[in-house]
């Protein structure tokens, strides 16, 4: 009688590798196609366009220009102060419990954010038309000689302005816990007192970031100050352009100095959001240079091995 052995099973066969074939995207290489054609076309365009790009640079630090740019940046700022300030107001009285006010407040919103811009511009320029003098009693003045090119620019955009921002500045109050303000109630704080200490400071989380893109459309917006014969950006082109005969040549140099306009303050926007965003968040993403930083220490890194070498 012969002993039987048990022997092991044979390991299982390796499975044959998966060979993947990717999938051919012929869509995305007609649309890549067409919108280098395009480029291509458009590059092609302007190229052969009687432009003179040579005096570009030259106008870019003309003296005319940089007013135009300085007095863009006055107007857009001092416009958002007063938008932002009687936004504010606005937002405040929508939400109060006083039909009158909360009525006014909803009818102001409604009116400045249905009519374009630039017909309100028009429409404080010429006022004098419809109130041809200024009686404040204290005050009196023929209002031709009141209602400035500057007076009618800041009336018009600020006023404007205020009306969107009432409903940015509504919503982050309105994105605060109602519980934040019954227990503020409940210590004995009062109503304005619970909003300036408790709820305004939740409630820039949500509100600096649409603010920070509606400065940044103010900037661009101020170039309709022209039709008031206001000396901003466009207006300082456009007296250029009709001595030199540059006319899109000044265009050009406007455009540039939109885009660096709105770059800064992009980069000062991204920064002010993220400091905002401390509290609601327990690590912030890094930023740009952050990264960079870190790249170029991973970088380094690599390359001190091969130096040993």
């Amino acid at each position: 009688m012969t002993d039987t052995v048990d022997k092991a099973p044979a390991p299982p066969l390796p499975p044959e590798q998966i060979k993947a074939i990717p999938v051919r995207h012929y869509g995305r290489w007609v649309a890549g196609s067409a919108v280098v054609a395009l480029l291509v076309t458009i590059g092609i365009a302007f190229s052969n366009a009687k432009i003179n790009y040579s005096i570009i640079p030259e106008y870019i630090t003309d003296g005319t220009i940089l007013s135009g740019v300085w007095h863009t940046l006055y107007i857009s700022v001092l416009a958002m102060i007063l938008g932002l300030v009687l936004g504010v107001i606005l937002a405040v009285m929508r939400m109060s419990s006083n039909p009158v006010t909360s009525t006014v407040a909803w009818f102001y919103v409604w009116f400045f954010r249905g009519t374009p811009v630039l017909v309100q511009l028009l429409l404080w320029y010429n006022i004098a038309l419809v109130f041809p003098v200024l009686n404040l009693g204290f005050y009196k003045d023929e209002m031709n000689q009141v209602m400035t090119p500057f007076l009618a620019a800041l009336l018009g955009l600020g006023l404007n302005e205020a009306a969107y921002m009432s409903e940015i500045v509504r919503a982050g109050i309105q994105s605060v816990d109602e519980g934040q303000t019954e227990a503020s109630h409940a210590l004995g704080m009062t109503q304005g007192k619970t909003l300036r200490r408790v709820i305004l400071p939740q409630a820039m989380r949500v509100i600096v970031p649409p603010t920070g893109n509606e400065f940044i459309n103010m900037l661009k917006t101020s170039s309709l100050a022209y039709a008031v014969q206001f000396n901003e950006l466009i207006k300082r082109a456009q007296d250029i352009s009709s001595t030199s005969l540059a006319v899109v040549e000044l265009y050009f140099v406007a455009s540039i100095w939109y885009l660096i306009l709105t770059s800064v303050f992009s980069v000062g926007q991204y920064y002010l959001e993220r400091r905002y965003a401390r509290g609601s968040s327990r690590s912030l993403p890094p930023t740009p240079l952050q990264r960079l930083r870190k790249n170029l220490r991973l970088f380094g890194s690599f390359r001190r091995p091969e130096a040993a070498r």
